[in-house]
């Protein structure tokens, strides 16, 4: 009875550890299938492209608010179009159309 007892649960627990490892071997195979890792690299790439561009974004943010800090500080007029400060009222730009 005993022998008997010992060989069911032996066999049990083989055939347990059986499926159980075919399910993880067939879940491994499917997460390293081309098309998987192809999804993956896709996201990846699109997730870095989405972190550089905020990035860039938040730099160009900041510099902003540097540059406006400085000109507060230091008087200086806001920059035009050409970056060249903007001429008094009345005057012309250097280089360009006479003032009206």
């Amino acid at each position: 009875m005993r022998r008997g007892f010992w060989v069911a649960l032996g066999l049990g627990a083989g055939a347990t550890g059986t499926v159980l490892a075919s399910r993880w071997a067939k879940k491994q195979a499917r997460r390293a299938a081309p098309s998987t890792i192809a999804r993956e690299a896709k996201g990846g790439l699109f997730d870095l492209g989405k972190l550089v561009s905020e990035s860039i974004a938040e730099g160009k943010r900041a510099m902003d608010e540097r540059e406006a800090e400085l000109r507060r500080e230091f008087d200086v007029p806001v920059r035009g179009r050409r970056g060249v400060a903007d001429p008094p009222a009345g005057e012309a730009a250097p280089g360009g159309p006479p003032a009206a």
